[in-house]
């Protein structure tokens, strides 16, 4: 996106992931017109570059009281950050973020995107039942209203219920769903081929699914 641009932000699948990432990994600043998206995986940041059309290079950043540093790429958009902030996502977005304005025809790439920033997935054999195989699709944020925000919707547009649960340092919140539940909610997520999306994530994901029980 051109930071020079006057014309209106347009709803896109592509625009939809990307909201999806700054929503949950990305920032903005208090400046009104920057952005920033940091990620420890460089085929992340450069997916999240095309979905906005960015020329910008990655650069790096120091995080918190660590010294290690992580790739980032930050650019201005004052057009952009103002649609933002229409559809809630705010600086400090930690401690604010909560109900957002995504129309249902995006929300699932909108949450593909919000899987890739900081959801997860995981896999076991339940050594209670004999050949019994469990997975788990994840949804993380710091700030409840926004857990609860992202149940309702998934509910509403596959019925699956979800529970929410906080991790053990009572950090932040955690959406979970089980297996039948996760194969309404996958499929919708990666609704074609060759979506933007973590490719590391996506693979384990197609492991998960297709991993056979033996009776």
């Amino acid at each position: 996106m051109n930071p020079r641009r006057k014309e209106k932000v347009k709803w896109s699948p592509n625009l939809a992931y990307a909201v999806g990432l700054i929503a949950t990994d990305g920032c903005l600043s208090i400046d009104g017109r920057h952005l920033d998206f940091t990620s420890k995986d460089i085929q992340l940041l450069e997916t999240f570059k095309k979905c906005l059309g960015l020329k910008n290079k990655i650069g790096y950043k120091a995080s918190g009281f660590s010294k290690k540093k992580y790739p980032r790429i930050q650019f201005g958009d004052s057009v952009l950050y103002k649609w933002l902030l229409g559809l809630g996502i705010t600086p400090h977005k930690s401690k604010t973020i909560g109900r957002l304005k995504i129309p249902n025809k995006y929300f699932f790439d909108f949450l593909r995107g919000s899987f890739d920033g900081d959801g997860s997935c995981f896999g076991y054999w339940d050594p209670r039942w004999h050949s019994s195989f469990m997975f788990y699709l994840t949804f993380n944020s710091a700030n409840k209203p926004h857990i609860d925000w992202l149940r309702e919707m998934i509910k509403k547009l596959t019925k699956a219920n979800g529970h929410i649960a906080q991790d053990g340092r009572k950090i932040t919140w955690q959406l979970k769903y089980a297996k039948e539940e996760s194969r309404a909610i996958i499929p919708k997520m990666y609704y074609k081929e060759n979506l933007p999306c973590l490719e590391r994530k996506y693979i384990k994901l197609m492991k998960l699914l297709t991993t056979k029980v033996v009776d």
